[in-house]
């Protein structure tokens, strides 16, 4: 099924039919998402997939209307905005530390924020252990959707990115 999904049907797919907050666990395939968007359209190409993504979850879980959108668009922002703060993208190509370095800040930021407004508006307990837990998932899934889309850049979407500039 996942070969025949595009990454921001399988973002909707995987995150939108797991409970909150046990969705978050998943956001790897939204971070490797929007980092392949940054990557390969430079200006705002997170802040795009962002915004799909989070209409798609929007219509999948309406209870959460604002929040799902806004936080995905957000996401996506600081995608493109630590992308550009951290300047992955480099004369010589893509410089892997400061890809996963930038998804990890973003995912932890993300991460902190989602938790801090679901709890202040009462959509979900403050439960300490699990927060905590997934907070460290969500640094975890930065790191290894980092590492996927360097790999994913450098054996195939180069290629692209070169013809296209050309």
């Amino acid at each position: 099924m996942a070969g025949l999904l595009n990454s921001n049907e399988r973002d909707f797919v995987s995150i939108g039919f797991l409970p909150s907050p046990f969705d978050k666990i998943l956001i790897v395939f939204q971070a490797l998402a929007f980092a392949l968007g940054s990557l390969i359209i430079t200006r705002g190409g997170a802040t795009y997939v962002s915004l799909i993504n989070g209409v798609l979850l929007t219509i999948l879980r309406i209870e959460f209307f604002p929040f799902s959108l806004i936080f995905s668009l957000i996401y996506g922002f600081m995608v493109d905005g630590s992308f550009y703060i951290f300047k992955v993208k480099t004369k010589n190509g893509v410089s892997g530390t400061r890809l996963i370095a930038a998804l990890i800040i973003v995912t932890a930021i993300t991460g902190l924020t989602s938790m801090y407004i679901t709890t202040l508006t009462g959509l979900m307990p403050m439960i300490n252990v699990l927060y905590f837990a997934i907070l460290a998932i969500g640094v975890l899934n930065g790191a290894v959707a980092g590492y996927l889309a360097l790999i994913i850049w450098k054996r195939f979407l180069i290629q692209l990115q070169s013809k296209t500039d050309q």
